[in-house]
């Protein structure tokens, strides 16, 4: 098994802030010749990290508060279509799943440690709201889900994103590698939403604008990330590729929504 090193050590510090896109709740101190020596001689526990001074909490920037705030308005944008329109057609089944799994390894922690109210309501919405949209799906609107469309096969996905968990993480522990999976899979729980469009070769205005809000999420969170280096010395290498792997996944999508959505076109493709 891989122990993924990190560039600069980190100093695990309960922050008030809910981060959403599984950052870590800790920062790092700035690098010096000792720390990076440290990192290539030392492999860092999660006991070993719990040892080092606790007093950096990390700081919201603008960056980090937009992206969270685009999280949840993607959120309750896709409860809402699903709920006034009483369908939930064009909607990948999936990829909800996908992202309650990810909701429910990632904040795991909610069982073992409080933070702040702010931090674990924040996680109990992403959960609740999840399983909702799951529930909504499969089993109040399930008449008008599209099953023959979303057809991804998701084990594809998961299967190889566990495995990859297990060999490359931070540290060897449970919640470790489950904190990695969900970061793994986050960045690619989108992907049935994506085939499922490809497949109609169309997409409902509400639909893009959820896609939109998610994709602008994590990118922010790119953004955050370099904030975070430059300002904390806060460095996570599985997160940030994670991240940009993601973002990619939505390249096409943003063009086509900057082209045709904002312009108060249909966004269609080619069936």
């Amino acid at each position: 098994m891989w122990a993924l090193p990190r560039l600069l050590p980190r100093r695990p510090a309960p922050s008030p802030y809910f981060q959403p896109s599984g950052s870590r709740r800790s920062v790092n101190p700035k690098p010096t010749g000792k720390d990076f020596c440290g990192v290539i001689t030392e492999q860092f526990t999660v006991k070993n990290r719990e040892t080092l001074t606790s007093g950096h909490p990390a700081t919201m920037n603008i960056f980090r508060l937009t992206g969270d705030l685009s999280h949840l308005a993607a959120i309750i944008i896709l409860l809402l279509k699903i709920w006034k329109t009483r369908s939930c057609a064009g909607i990948s089944g999936k990829s909800q799943i996908l992202f309650a799994l990810v909701f429910t390894t990632r904040y795991l922690d909610l069982l073992t440690s409080f933070i702040s109210l702010y931090n674990s309501s924040m996680k109990v919405i992403y959960i609740g709201c999840s399983y909702a949209t799951v529930y909504l799906i499969y089993m109040k609107f399930r008449a008008t889900y599209d099953g023959n469309h979303d057809s991804f096969r998701v084990e594809f996905l998961v299967v190889p994103v566990g495995g990859l968990a297990v060999l490359i993480n931070h540290d060897f522990s449970p919640l470790e590698i489950l904190w990695t999976f969900s970061i793994y899979l986050e960045s690619v729980a989108i992907l049935p939403q994506l085939f499922m469009i490809s497949k109609t070769g169309e997409a409902e205005t509400i639909t893009t604008h959820y896609l939109f809000c998610l994709g602008l999420y994590r990118a922010l969170y790119l953004f955050n990330w370099i904030w975070r280096f430059y300002f904390e010395g806060f460095f996570d290498m599985i997160a940030i590729v994670a991240g940009v792997v993601q973002t990619v996944l939505y390249c096409d999508f943003f063009y086509l929504y900057v082209t045709k959505v904002l312009k108060g076109k249909k966004l269609s493709l080619p069936a």
